[in-house]
């Protein structure tokens, strides 16, 4: 499995960029979504763009992104290789959208009943949203993550098509379309299944173990 030909290397070298754009993009996503939330202007003023951004393919953009990102050294800024902050950009690109829905469908989710209750105690706007806004939030960004992580996958294998990348599971399959062995493409791509799977399972479970800890069911 250490074997650079084995596709357990190369899965986890897409996991990798996986993994690292995942965390960017889940932590824009909630941001924006806390910002959206609470106030009007940034809801009139990101969401559209944020829905805009969505309409453009990936397979678009992605050159553009490894170009740009190549022009300005962000990978040598950051001590970073150029490929990984590339894939990284494009998989968080893919990611915080189900993040960012899914976070404001349930910070929006408490009803107004709660909320009276919550003001009838003389909390704060702060403490109406960390007690009960927040809590609220999380069956929903559970679900947004299992979204989340698979897009964010998708976007890894992606952006390893058009930088020229020989390590992982979408260089994997360029090799296998360029070469006519569509064995090697098929096994890729069933790779790319089988981990998909896996980030999905390990997802759930950690949607039960916060569950269990908030008091519900896991």
């Amino acid at each position: 499995v250490t074997s650079k030909r084995s596709l357990v290397w190369h899965g986890y070298v897409t996991l990798t960029a996986t993994l690292s754009g995942f965390a960017v993009g889940t932590l824009l996503g909630m941001l924006m979504a806390v910002g959206i939330v609470r106030s009007r202007t940034l809801d009139l003023s990101l969401m559209p763009w944020a829905i805009i951004s969505q309409t453009v393919p990936i397979v678009a953009i992605a050159p553009m992104i490894v170009v740009l990102s190549n022009s300005f050294g962000l990978g040598e800024s950051l001590g970073l290789d150029n490929r990984l902050v590339s894939k990284t950009i494009i998989a968080a690109y893919l990611s915080y959208f189900p993040v960012l829905v899914g976070m404001i469908k349930g910070l929006r989710s408490p009803d107004r009943m709660q909320l009276d209750l919550l003001g009838t105690y003389g909390a704060s706007e702060t403490q109406t949203f960390l007690k009960l806004r927040l809590p609220a939030s999380v069956p929903f960004l559970f679900a947004s993550l299992k979204v989340g992580i698979a897009a964010s996958l998708v976007g890894a294998i992606v952006g390893e098509l058009p930088t020229g990348a020989v390590e992982g599971l979408g260089a994997r399959m360029l090799v296998g379309s360029q070469f006519g062995e569509p064995m090697i493409v098929w096994a890729a791509l069933f790779a790319a299944a089988i981990l998909a799977g896996a980030l999905i399972v390990i997802v759930g479970r950690l949607e039960a173990v916060a569950n269990r800890r908030m008091g519900g069911r896991s």
